[in-house]
This record gives C-alpha cells, structure tokens and sequence, in this order.
C-alpha cells in the first residue's frame, strides 16, 4: 500500500489519519489541499511529505495566470514558501521544493513550467522509491540473523514512496532469511507506531509486539532487544538527527544497554547546509494533540502544553547512518563531507 499515487491523471494521498479503521483517499489537483494534508498528518514521513510538496508546487504552477517571466517565478516563489512553512523540521520538503524552483528558473518559456515541474515530481516519486529500496539491501547486512528490533514512529512505505526507510532495512532482512520480530513503540502522542507500523507489518507478515514508549527501557534490560533502527526528518552535517520525539530517548537507551543504535534515511535527507542539531527547526504541534487525542479529553482544561514533534539524537549515540549509497560510520563529519565531495550525497539546494 503506497501512500502517493500518481497515474498522470490522478493525484492520490492516503489518509493517514483514518488508518487503521479506514481506508481512504485524498483526490485533489489543488496545492492548497496538499499544504492542508502535510499540516494535519494526512501524509506524514519526511520522503512522502518531500514528494507530496512537489506536487503542490507542480499543480500551482498550472494556476498561476502571469505571462512575464519574473513575476510568473516571483508568484511561484510565494507559493513555495507556503508550502515549505507547512512542516519545518522535514528537510525534504524544503528540498523538494528548491530543486523544483531551481528548475523553472533555468526555463524561458513560462507555459512549459507546469509540464516540466510535474514530470520533475514524478521523478522524484520514482527516485524515492528505488533509494529506499537500496537501504534495505544496504541495510539488511547489519541486522542479526535472529532476534529482537526495536522501531519507533513509522518508516514504512506510509512515510516514502514505498519500501520504507528503517522498515526497509527490516523486512529486507526477513527476506534475506533471518529471524527477526519487530518491538513496536506506539509512538505518542499521534500513535503512528500503533496505528501505522502495526498496520504495515502485520500486513507484511512480520511478527510484531506493540509496546508503550516507557516499555523500551524494559525490554533492553531483559535482553529481548538486539539494536534500534528509526527513520530521520533531517540530519545535520555532523550526524546529528532530528526524528520523532522519543528517538532521542530510546539512543539513550541504546548506549547504556549496549547495544547498536541505528538511523536509516535517504540521502535527501542529509542537510550538509546545517551544521549541527541545534539548528535544525523544531515544529511545535497543536496541544489538543496531547490533551484530547483523537478527540478523548485526557487532561483538565486549561492545562500548559509543551508538545515539540522532534527531537534531536546527538551524534555520538548514533552507531551508523543508513543510506542508499551504504552505511556511513563515524566520524560523520569527515565521512558524510567525504561522500558529498565523491558525488554520493545529494545536497539540499
């Protein structure tokens, strides 16, 4: 099940709030729908949300009703930022958008944008998909031949184009023949460990245990885990990654129960442009989120909230970044730097 399809006729996005009581799907043309569906986790993972803002930015380009180059790019350029603000920490987003803007600026003729730019996004769907198919099969090799994973939020094909990041690296190694079964963090306080990776999972076959976020320390010490692999929204020149909150928690973990901490993501991902995790963004989610999940009150009114979607894994608890071009170990720095200079690391624009 893909989050995002696109048959050159229909733009499709599951909803992934409905999941996993329904199935369902958003059908629009409309940039402004997409902006809405990243801002409300209709699509959510930073792959998917870097492929859908292609597109929004490729459908209003067929809106814009300027003949003038410059203005044309200049109402372009305001619908990009738009788009960019509706999730901050992704660095896909913004770097989806850039090579999409990047593009239409090297064009002369405004009325081939739309064309282009939608084909681009299209290309960027299709990329997306082979690199996460390439984390598997560059990941798997890292996984024991048995025993238990730890995950947290979603990083299956939900989150990218298909195949999936950490989940890639995961069901790769299934396929390879090695015995594993997968500790599943619900993920608070949006659940998208319950609701998503159960879902995919189980679908897939694999054998899962769903446990709470305060489960995993327990789990590490009785020796029923192995490693921790997520996914990542960004990563810094340094290695510094920005995921979910509560990944930073359970690298903690990690080192003092000894065992490996992983991260897998596409190159697109990689910020070269920030220099360490303290300048990565960090959104602040709507604090109805934690109050009344999915609309149960689960707190007095008028509580304070401070309710920040990411946190920010320093790099020294990192064991190695997995990516489609391979696995990169320490010192992150120096080896993300020497990959970038070798053509194997696409930088954000």
């Amino acid at each position: 099940m893909r989050a995002i399809e696109w048959d050159g006729k229909k733009f499709k996005l599951l909803d992934q709030t409905k999941l996993p009581e329904s199935v369902e799907y958003i059908i629009t043309d409309d940039y402004r729908v997409i902006i809405e569906a990243i801002k409300h986790l209709s699509v959510r993972g930073a792959p998917a949300i870097g492929i859908a803002a292609a597109f929004a930015l490729a459908f209003a380009s067929m809106r814009i009703k300027a003949n003038a180059p410059k203005q044309y790019l200049r109402e372009l350029e305001n619908i990009a930022r738009e788009i960019e603000s509706a999730r901050p920490t992704a660095v896909n987003l913004r770097w989806a958008i850039q090579r999409l803007l990047k593009l239409a600026h090297a064009l002369q003729d405004v009325k081939s944008i739309p064309a282009i730019l939608l084909d681009e996004a299209e290309r960027i769907r299709r990329e997306d998909i082979e690199m996460c198919k390439q984390i598997g099969i560059k990941g798997a090799g890292l996984l024991p031949e048995s025993g238990g994973v730890i995950t947290h939020c979603n990083t299956g094909a939900l989150a990218t184009g298909d195949h999936g990041t950490a989940q890639s690296v995961i069901v790769t190694a299934i396929k390879q023949g090695k015995k594993l079964h997968v500790y599943v963090d619900e993920t608070r306080p949006l659940l998208q460990g319950a609701r998503l990776t159960m879902f995919e999972l189980q679908a897939r076959g694999v054998e899962t245990i769903l446990i709470t976020d305060n489960a995993a320390a327990f789990v590490m010490t009785q020796g029923k885990a192995n490693l921790v692999i997520t996914g990542a929204d960004r990563i810094a020149a340094n290695g510094d990654t920005a995921n979910k909150i509560g990944t930073y928690g359970l690298a903690v973990l990690a080192k003092y129960h000894g065992i490996p901490f992983y991260i897998a993501a596409p190159t697109s991902t990689i910020d070269l442009d920030c220099p360490d995790g303290s300048t990565i963004p960090i959104e602040m989610r709507d604090p109805k989120e934690v109050t009344r999940p999915f609309g149960v009150q689960i707190a007095p009114d008028g509580v304070d909230v401070y309710s920040p979607a990411f946190d920010i894994t320093p790099n020294e608890l990192i064991t190695a970044i997995i990516t489609e071009h391979g696995v990169i170990s320490p010192p992150y720095k120096e080896n993300l730097k020497n990959q970038t200079a070798a053509g194997k690391v696409k930088q954000p624009v």
